[in-house]
C-alpha cells in the first residue's frame, strides 16, 4: 500500500474531499459512477485504501481485492442486471488513466468482449 497522495482523485472521492455519485459503500470499498460512461451502467469500485493498480491490490491485501468483486456484484444486482462485465486496467499502457486500484463495472450494453 502507498500513502494517499494530493492529487490522486479516487483518494479525494472516498474521503469525500471531492464528489462523487457514490452508489455503494463498505468498509473496505466505495463505488461511483464513472464519469465517461462506456455503457449504460458504468461503476468503478475502488478500495478505501490506495493502491497504484490492481496487481499492487491483490498481491498486498487479498481480503479487500475479493471485497471490490463483491461489491461490484451487489451494485449490478442494486441496478437490475444479473448480467455484467469486470474490468480492470493494470498499467498506462492497458490504459489506466488513474493510479489508485479501481474495477469497472459495465452491463446494458454488449462491449464486444469474448468470454
Amino acid at each position: 500500500m502507498t500513502s494517499p497522495t494530493a492529487d490522486c482523485l479516487f483518494c479525494k472521492i472516498v474521503a469525500g474531499d471531492i464528489p462523487g455519485d457514490i452508489v455503494h459503500q463498505t468498509e473496505q470499498t466505495v463505488a461511483f459512477r464513472d464519469i465517461n460512461p462506456k455503457a449504460p451502467l458504468h461503476v468503478l469500485v475502488v478500495p478505501r485504501t490506495h493502491y497504484a493498480n490492481a496487481a499492487e491490490l491483490a498481491s498486498a491485501d487479498p481480503t479487500t481485492s475479493a471485497a471490490l468483486v463483491t461489491a461490484a456484484a451487489e451494485v449490478a444486482a442494486a441496478e437490475g442486471y444479473d448480467a455484467y462485465n469486470l474490468v480492470y486496467n493494470t498499467g498506462a499502457a492497458a490504459g489506466q488513466t488513474v493510479f489508485h486500484a479501481h474495477l469497472h463495472v459495465l452491463a446494458g450494453a454488449s462491449l464486444g468482449l469474448a468470454g
